[in-house]
């Protein structure tokens, strides 16, 4: 399968589907779950990395347990916005997963995410470093796929609601 933009995985989705958001680190995969109103995004939990085809099984089962019917898989450019070696070898992941899954799969920006969740643990939430651990690859998923639900949300312009 092709790689989609968000909007267009947004608007191929069939009502009341969910989007899954996956964050792949070189240990484990941070995993998160949209509503089915693909307005909240919410860290889902990790899976440990491993081969595509067991990691596909697995993502392949949540999706099925949660009807998510899409994937958002996060995207690690360099700090200049260019795309380095782990953001290509992420979109080689993806489209390897889509293609294993048989879902559709975007992909989104996601620099400093697991920098500001770390943070926002630490000032927010007082978590000790081994806590922060065990949640930041779930949260950062979310913080990932959040904004991308965020950026790609209808406007109330574009919809076709009665104005008033």
């Amino acid at each position: 399968m092709a790689l989609f933009n968000m909007a267009d995985l947004r608007a191929a989705l069939p009502r009341h589907a969910r989007v899954l958001g996956l964050d792949p680190g070189s240990k484990t995969v941070g995993v998160a779950l949209s509503d089915v109103t693909l307005l909240l995004a919410s860290p889902y939990g990790t899976i440990k990395r491993g081969k595509l085809k067991a990691n596909a099984a697995e993502i392949s089962a949540i999706c099925a347990k949660e009807d998510a019917r899409g994937l958002l898989v996060g995207l690690p450019l360099s700090m200049d916005g260019t795309r380095g070696p782990a953001a290509q070898a992420a979109t080689d992941w993806a489209l390897a997963l889509s293609e294993a899954t048989g879902l559709p799969v975007a992909m989104w920006d996601e620099r400093l995410s697991s920098a500001a969740v770390n943070r926002a643990m630490i000032e927010e939430g007082d978590l000790t470093r081994k806590r922060r651990a065990a949640n930041v690859d779930a949260a950062a998923a979310a913080y990932t796929l959040q904004a991308a639900l965020d950026a790609t949300r209808p406007r109330l312009e574009d919809s076709t609601l009665p104005r008033y």
